[in-house]
C-alpha cells in the first residue's frame, strides 16, 4: 500500500465497524440510516422555504425567442425623453444569459443547414468521401455488436454458440471499422485535408484513431484466451518500461475491460462527435489547385485565402441520411456474412494445470528457477519488485520512478505461499517444508541451486518425477508436491485467490507461465512471435491487428531486434511518428507531399476534368482557376 492510500485511509472515518441500531415497537432502523434520512429532510425542508432566484418575468404575450436566431423579438417601445426608442430591459437582460450565448453562438456556428446538409459541394464526387460515413456505421454496428456481447457477461462468448457468434459480429465490425478508418485518414492526407484552417478537424480524426487503437488493444487482451495472454505479457513489457505499466496492468483482465467497455468508450464518443462537428462547421477542403502555378508569395496566399473561403462555386445533391443508412446496410451485410463464414478465434488459454500435465519437466525447471530467484519475474525490477534484470533505460529509466506497484515475490507467491496452503491439510507436504523453511537463508539457497542443476536430468518413473542424488535437501520433495499442486489446478486457484473480491487480476499466473519456456514454444509455433513480423498477430489465420503495423515496424529493425531496449525503442518511435502525424498541418515539407505526389488528380478527376480550360493556357494563380471554375 502507498503512503499516500495510507494516509487517507488513516483520516477517513471507519465506517466498517459495527453499527448502531434503535429499536421501536416492530422497526429495527440504523443510526446511519437516520443520519441520512435527516439529510435528505433537511435538504427538501431547504428547498421549500429558501427563496429561488428568479430573473425579470416576460409580460404576457410576450413573443418567445427565435430559435433559429436565438433573439428574442422586440416588445412595443416606448420612446424615451430624447425622442429615441427604449429598448425593454427584460429583452437586453435575457440576450446575456449564458444560456441565451451558447444558443446563438451553436446556430451560428452549426445551423441546420450544415449539420444535416441537402446539398454539397460538386467536387465530391470520389469514393474516397465514402469511408467517413462508413467507419461511422461501422462503429455503431461494433458498439451495438458489443452490447450484444456484454448480456451474456465477459465469458459466455467462450462456452455458448450464441454468444460465439456474437463475439464473432463484434470481431469483424471491428475489424471492418479499422480498415476502414485507416482508408479514411490515407483519403484524407492525399486530399491534405487540414488545409483552410482544417488542422484541428484532422487533429481530432487522428485522436479518434489513436483512442480507436487503444480501444481495440484493450478489447484483445479482454478476451481470455491464448491470444489475449500473449498479448497481455508481450506488451507488458513496452508499457513497464515507459512507467506506464504502473497503473494500466495488461495482465489484469479486470482492469483492461473496464477500460474496454467503459473509459475509452466515453472519450472515442466524444472525439468521433467532435470531428464530426469540425467537418459540419468547416466543410471538406476544396481540390488542390495547379502546383506549378504556385510560384511566388503573393500566389502561395492567394490560395491559401481560397481553402479558407467558403464554397460558392457549382453544388450537388446529398442526402446524409440515406447515404449513412446505405453504409449501415452493407456493413452490416459484411459482418453477417463474415462472422457467419469465418466465425472468430478463440484458442483455449494456457494453465498452469495445463502446463504441468503437458510439459512436467518445463514446469518443474521453471519453479526451480522461481525458488533460487534466477527466473525473468524474479529479477525483472520494477513495478513487480526491486531488481533491475528487466529494466530499460535510453539516458533515463521511466520505469523506476514509480517502484514496485504490484509486488511480486517469486519464490514466495508462486512456490512457497502454495505449498504452505497444502501443508495444512496435508501433513506429508508439511514436513519437507517445515524443514525448508527452519533452515537459514543461505542454506535454503544452496539447496535450491542443487535442484536446479540437478533438474537438467530429470527423468519420470509412472508420473513422478525423478532427479539425480544431490546435496538440495527438501526440495525435491517439495517440488513433486509443487507439480501434484498444479496439475490438480489448485496452483491456478491458489494464485488467483491471493487477491481479494472477484479474480480478475492474473498477473502472477501469467508471469509464472511466462518464465516457462512451454507458453513461448506454443506462441511460436503460431507465429506470433516478434521475430514472425509484429508482437500482437492473431492465432490462425485470422488477421489480427495490421493498424498496430506502426509500432511493431520497429521490432525489424536490423541493429534494435536484439536491443536489450527494444520495447523502450518501439514506444519512443510509434509516439514519435504518432506526434508527427498528428501536426502535419503545421510541419512544412511533410504536409506538401500531397502536392508533391498527386494522389489528389485521382480522387478529383471528374472535377479537374470538367473544369479543365478549353484550350490551353499556362500561368494562372490557384485561386484565379478556381474563381473559373465556380464560375
Amino acid at each position: 500500500m502507498s503512503v499516500t492510500a495510507a494516509t487517507s485511509r488513516s483520516l477517513a472515518s471507519n465506517l466498517n465497524q459495527p453499527g448502531s441500531y434503535l429499536h421501536w415497537s416492530i422497526f429495527t432502523v440504523s443510526v446511519a440510516n437516520l443520519a441520512l434520512i435527516a439529510v435528505m429532510v433537511v435538504i427538501f425542508g431547504a428547498a421549500l422555504l429558501l427563496p429561488f432566484p428568479t430573473g425579470k418575468t416576460r409580460p404576457a404575450g410576450q413573443s418567445e425567442a427565435d430559435p433559429a436566431t436565438g433573439e428574442s423579438p422586440s416588445a412595443p417601445s416606448s420612446p424615451a425623453a430624447d425622442g429615441r426608442l427604449a429598448q425593454p430591459a427584460v429583452e437586453d437582460e435575457d440576450t446575456r444569459m449564458w444560456t441565451a450565448r451558447v444558443r446563438r453562438a451553436a446556430v451560428r456556428l452549426l445551423p441546420p443547414g450544415k449539420l444535416l446538409p441537402d446539398r454539397q459541394p460538386a467536387y465530391v464526387a470520389s469514393w474516397a468521401y465514402v469511408f467517413g460515413v462508413a467507419s461511422l456505421a461501422a462503429l455503431g454496428v461494433a458498439i451495438v455488436s458489443g452490447f450484444a456481447l456484454a448480456l451474456g457477461g465477459p465469458d459466455w462468448w467462450h462456452y455458448n454458440p450464441v454468444g460465439h457468434f456474437f463475439n464473432s459480429l463484434h470481431l469483424w465490425s471491428v475489424e471492418l471499422f479499422m480498415a476502414l478508418l485507416v482508408i479514411h485518414l490515407w483519403a484524407k492526407f492525399w486530399m491534405a485535408a487540414w488545409r483552410g484552417r482544417r488542422a484541428m478537424t484532422w487533429i481530432t480524426g487522428m485522436v479518434a484513431f489513436l483512442a480507436s487503437v487503444v480501444e481495440c488493444f484493450t478489447g484483445y487482451v479482454s478476451q481470455q484466451n491464448f491470444d489475449s495472454q500473449w498479448i497481455s505479457t508481450s506488451g507488458k513489457d513496452a508499457f513497464n518500461s515507459v512507467g506506464v505499466g504502473a497503473f494500466f496492468n495488461v495482465m489484469n483482465f479486470g482492469q483492461m475491460l473496464m477500460w474496454h467497455i467503459v473509459l475509452i468508450p466515453i472519450i472515442l464518443v466524444a472525439v468521433v462527435g467532435a470531428h464530426v462537428l469540425m467537418v459540419r462547421v468547416r466543410g471538406v477542403a476544396h481540390p488542390i489547385g495547379d502546383t506549378r502555378a504556385r510560384r511566388g508569395r503573393s500566389r502561395q496566399q492567394a490560395a491559401a485565402a481560397a481553402d479558407i473561403a467558403a464554397w460558392r462555386g457549382p453544388t450537388r445533391r446529398y442526402d446524409i441520411l440515406k447515404e449513412a443508412a446505405i453504409a449501415t446496410a452493407v456493413v452490416l451485410a459484411l459482418t453477417f456474412l463474415l462472422a457467419g463464414l469465418l466465425s472468430s478465434p478463440d484458442v483455449p488459454p494456457v494453465t498452469i494445470a495445463t502446463w504441468a500435465r503437458v510439459a512436467p519437466a518445463d514446469f518443474l525447471g521453471t519453479a526451480a528457477s522461481e525458488l533460487n530467484a534466477t527466473s525473468e519475474t524474479a529479477t525483472y525490477g520494477p513495478p513487480y519488485n526491486s531488481q533491475s534484470g528487466s529494466v530499460q533505460r535510453l539516458l533515463f529509466s521511466p520505469q523506476a520512478w514509480f517502484g514496485v506497484t504490484q509486488p511480486v515475490n517469486a519464490a514466495q507467491d508462486f512456490v512457497i505461499g502454495p505449498l504452505t496452503t497444502l501443508a495444512r491439510t496435508d501433513p506429508a507436504a508439511a514436513a519437507p517444508l517445515a524443514t525448508y523453511q527452519a533452515a537459514p537463508a543461505a542454506q535454503r539457497l544452496k539447496w535450491a541451486n542443487a535442484y536446479a542443476a540437478a533438474e537438467t536430468k530429470l527423468r519420470f518413473s509412472g508420473g513422478n518425477p525423478v532427479v539425480p542424488k544431490a546435496d538440495d535437501g527438501p526440495v525435491p520433495a517439495m517440488m513433486a508436491d509443487e507439480l501434484t499442486l498444479a496439475r490438480s489446478g489448485a496452483l491456478d486457484a491458489d494464485l488467483l485467490a491471493q487477491q481479494p473480491f472477484y479474480g480478475t487480476n492474473f498477473t502472477k499466473p501469467l508471469l509464472f507461465i511466462e518464465d516457462g519456456q512451454y507458453f513461448s514454444n506454443k506462441a511460436t509455433a503460431m507465429s506470433l512471435s516478434g521475430s514472425q513480423w509484429g508482437v500482437m498477430n492473431e492465432t490462425g489465420s485470422y488477421p489480427g491487428q495490421p493498424w498496430l503495423w506502426l509500432y511493431t515496424l520497429w521490432y525489424q529493425v536490423p541493429g534494435w531486434t536484439n536491443s536489450a531496449n527494444i520495447d523502450m525503442i518501439a514506444v519512443y518511435m510509434t509516439g514519435l511518428a504518432t506526434i508527427l502525424l498528428l501536426l502535419v498541418p503545421f510541419i512544412p515539407g511533410l504536409r506538401d507531399i500531397p502536392r508533391l505526389i498527386p494522389v489528389h488528380r485521382l480522387i478529383w478527376r471528374n472535377w479537374y476534368q470538367s473544369t479543365r480550360p478549353a484550350r490551353p493556357h499556362s500561368g494562372h494563380a490557384e485561386a484565379e482557376g478556381t474563381d473559373k471554375a465556380r464560375a
